[in-house]
């Protein structure tokens, strides 16, 4: 991959990330029709997600600081755990265990089969149905006395970015596997 392919992959990555698309099989796709017709690799995919991150962690700081800081005098005992904030923190930790299970557990996947355009295409087209479906459902009200219900849905973004994600989760580097790296 040279600097050009890198830079436009980058800017995919950029256009991509904030809109209910995967940007990470979107730069797996665009990677095979650039004149090098080669996978960008999980180590570059995951390198040009930290960007993302960064911008998300400046543009929400004030709301990060204060989730923290009410999840942890909740913890403490400072203010009741039925503060809104600090039920956010739990539900983020919550909601993060599952990719965090996956990554572990795929680990040697994730750079090899799972990376396969087949399987890429496959979770695209699936996970655009559930979206869809969620898109449909959601619109309708709850009935009264569906409290319960409501509860379990705020849980269930995190297992599902799990399984949206779980083919560039965790990678850790390692010795033994070739590098995708950017040439000039």
């Amino acid at each position: 991959m040279n600097w050009f392919e890198a830079a436009f992959l980058g800017l995919i990555q950029g256009l991509t990330e904030f809109l209910p698309i995967s940007s990470s099989a979107h730069l797996r796709i665009v990677g095979e029709l650039l004149p090098n017709a080669q996978d960008p690799g999980a180590a570059f995919t995951a390198i040009t997600q930290l960007g993302t991150e960064t911008a998300v962690i400046v543009f929400f700081w004030r709301d990060i600081v204060r989730i923290i800081g009410a999840w942890g005098k909740a913890l403490a005992g400072k203010i009741p755990h039925s503060d809104p904030d600090a039920k956010m923190g739990w539900l983020i930790i919550v909601g993060s265990i599952p990719i965090a299970i996956l990554g572990l557990l795929l680990e040697d996947y994730i750079d090899s089969n799972f990376r396969s355009l087949w399987i890429v295409a496959t979770t695209l087209v699936v996970f655009g149905l559930f979206l869809a479906l969620a898109d449909h459902y959601g619109k309708q009200q709850p009935r009264p006395g569906q409290a319960h219900r409501q509860a379990r849905r705020r849980l269930w973004p995190g297992p599902g970015h799990g399984l949206d994600s779980w083919r560039f989760a965790f990678r850790r580097y390692d010795h033994r596997r070739p590098a995708h790296g950017i040439h000039p």
